[in-house]
């Protein structure tokens, strides 16, 4: 996947040279526009869900104090379905319509294709959830992430597994993406570096309606523990399915895992699953006035709805920065390594583009919901 080429519109260059010089009388209007891309459609629409209502709040209170610098921030929304080659089709259309500003992708196949062509056309695209370490690692100016990368993430709850089930037959499986293969092989490396060796790994087709083949080789090789890289609705069916089977086990995986549509798919099959997310931004002082608002939006902003919001923020704060619209003077303006103020708290990034000092949470699903737990228990 990482070897995809994109298709680049005929008039790339001419939109380039409109992103990085004088603004065009489309992009000098009094608005600044912003496209959140995601899977607003598909299995994963939960996502979607949360980047735009995310993204949406965050514009409707910069405009309600005046813009940035008296410009209004609009939202336009694009449906990549978290398909890469969607994804690129909506990059190419956001070029087209000379849109500077991408809070997008969030699933990490898509957002690595995409880069490329809004890298090529000079359009700052920062993403609230892809975690890939590729997608920042290929040393594009204008591409960042406002999220924590699967390097980190794995490493760090793969010396969890092997402290947590030492002893125990430890297996791994994926759903093959950019995102659940990455994550599960740091974690898979991580693990067995502590001491931990799986006794088993598994890449397993997402989007299917049965995984008894999988449990059945999972419950054949004994694991006690699993780790999943891949999205809650195979989890919550292999979790249905293992217990159907009157197969117990203990499930641990990603960031993927905060959303209420696993209990829905798994119910009680659910119980003593795990997963990693940063450490949870509705916890942040700087994030109760937001949080009030969406309560009355009967909204609960969990996932990745406070990052999204925080892009929109992040851009406005860049462009007051680089005193500028330019999206790569811009995208230069954040990367400079100090912090600015978001909704999650303050954030800093480092010149590829990635968050300084990362933080993560464990937290464990018990009776439909699911919240951290002291690192140090099971």
């Amino acid at each position: 996947m990482h070897a995809f080429r994109p298709l680049v519109l005929a008039g790339a260059a001419l939109a380039a040279t409109a992103f990085a010089g004088p603004l065009t009388s489309a992009r000098a209007a009094d608005e600044i526009k912003i496209a959140v891309v995601g899977p607003m459609t598909g299995s994963l629409a939960t996502i979607g869900e949360q980047q735009k209502r995310g993204a949406e709040a965050a514009a409707a209170v910069i405009n309600a104090a005046g813009g940035i610098k008296g410009k209004k921030v609009r939202i336009v929304i694009e449906d990549d379905q978290c398909d890469p080659k969607q994804a690129v089709t909506v990059a190419n259309r956001i070029v087209g319509n000379q849109i500077g500003f991408v809070a997008g992708h969030a699933c990490s196949g898509a957002s690595i294709a995409a880069s490329d062509v809004y890298a090529e056309n000079g359009v700052l695209m920062a993403t609230p959830a892809s975690s890939n370490p590729a997608l920042t690692e290929k040393g594009h100016p204008t591409i960042l992430r406002l999220y924590v990368r699967d390097d980190a993430q794995g490493a760090y709850i793969g010396h969890w597994i092997a402290k947590t089930w030492a002893g125990k037959k430890f297996a791994v499986i994926h759903d093959k993406s950019a995102y659940g293969k990455g994550l599960a092989t740091i974690a898979e490396q991580t693990a067995a570096a502590d001491g931990l060796k799986s006794v088993m790994t598994e890449g397993l087709n997402p989007g299917e309606k049965d995984y008894t083949a999988v449990v059945g080789k999972l419950k054949a090789a004994g694991a006690d523990v699993v780790y999943f890289g891949g999205y809650h609705t195979e989890a919550g069916l292999i979790r249905r399915q293992a217990s159907d089977a009157g197969y117990k086990f203990d499930l641990v995986m990603g960031d993927s895992l905060a959303t209420p549509e696993f209990w829905t798919i798994a119910g009680p099959a659910g119980e003593n699953t795990w997963f990693t997310f940063p450490a949870d931004p509705r916890r942040s002082p700087t994030a109760a006035a937001a949080i009030e608002e969406f309560k009355k939006q009967k909204f609960e902003p969990e996932g990745f709805t406070l990052f999204s919001y925080a892009i929109v923020q992040a851009v406005a704060a860049g462009i007051e920065r680089a005193g500028t619209e330019s999206p790569a003077k811009v995208a230069a303006a954040l990367k400079d390594g100090k912090p600015f103020d978001t909704v999650v708290g303050p954030i800093a990034l480092d010149k590829k583009g990635d968050i300084l000092d990362p933080r993560f949470d464990i937290n464990k699903w018990t009776a439909g919901n699911y919240a951290p737990i002291p690192v140090a228990a099971k």
